[in-house]
């Protein structure tokens, strides 16, 4: 196994985001779009969120990163993304999937190994039922939400990364991140507020593709990105607990700690365990 990621590593991360803030090109669901794009100006980068058939290709043309989100899928959209992916395929630059509600329908399904065809992502996240089910176990989730806990995905994530050579991010509970290097990432921080929240684990797909955009290790992106957001879910529930607020205040509170968060603060509160697998 190749050396460990510190909480220096993750910060440094961090800072590339907010210093040379890249430009994500997201094609994402319309439940998540202005969360998405929030989230992202929040970390420091930059969203464009463009779907045009007519401009797509030229988009992840110039974007440092093409994030695809299935969740609100139909067929214009599909091949916009299938535009888009051959564009970002053909530069170089990294590329996140999103399976949202993989397993829920056989036309998901479809779309999802029609994307797959066209290119492999860089990195793909998702719940552990969207990791079984791309992956070709047979579950099926609950509309957009899992039915399987992020432990019961594992081997569904190791026969996932072999066939897409990338990197898989299973979340949960526990952040599973595995890649090609089996390099095995456990991120234990969060909150279960973050899942009354719509739009969290999208934008989490969307913030790796920001950390893709300014680090080269994908694995190492996807775990720096997977932290921050974990530790902001964290620390936006307890200050929002502590003025006896809800869920409403904090979705707020997660933008201001995602654009806020400090060193001292990661290296204090970050739970990352690192192994091979």
């Amino acid at each position: 196994m190749s050396e460990s990621l510190s909480p220096a590593h993750i910060w440094a991360d961090i800072l590339a985001v907010r210093e040379r803030a890249p430009l994500v090109h997201s094609i994402t669901n319309l439940v998540v779009m202005n969360f998405n794009a929030n989230v992202l100006l929040a970390v420091g980068a930059a969203p464009v969120m463009a779907h045009a058939h007519e401009e797509v290709a030229a988009m992840a043309g110039i974007a440092q990163s093409l994030v695809l989100n299935i969740g609100t899928l139909e067929p214009y959209w599909i091949e916009s993304m299938r535009l888009a992916l051959a564009s970002a395929s053909a530069r170089g630059i990294p590329v996140v999937l999103d399976p949202v509600g993989a397993g829920a329908t056989p036309y998901r399904n479809a779309s999802i190994e029609a994307l797959l065809e066209q290119a492999l992502p860089t990195v793909i996240r998702g719940n552990a039922s969207e990791i079984m089910s791309v992956a070709g176990a047979q579950v099926r989730t609950r509309g957009v939400d899992s039915s399987a806990a992020a432990n019961d995905a594992l081997g569904a994530a190791q026969a996932l990364v072999q066939r897409t050579r990338g990197v898989v991010c299973v979340s949960g509970e526990t952040d599973h991140v595995l890649d090609t290097g089996r390099r095995w990432a456990r991120l234990h921080n969060g909150h279960p507020w973050m899942t009354k929240i719509t739009g969290v684990g999208c934008s989490a797909t969307a913030l790796i593709g920001a950390f893709c955009a300014v680090q080269p290790d994908a694995w190492r992106a996807t775990v720096s990105a997977m932290a921050l957001m974990a530790l902001a879910g964290e620390i936006a529930a307890e200050q929002v607990q502590a003025r006896q607020q809800g869920v409403g205040s904090m979705q707020l509170a997660l933008l201001d700690v995602l654009q806020l968060l400090d060193q001292p603060t990661l290296e204090q509160r970050l739970q990352l365990e690192q192994q091979s697998w």
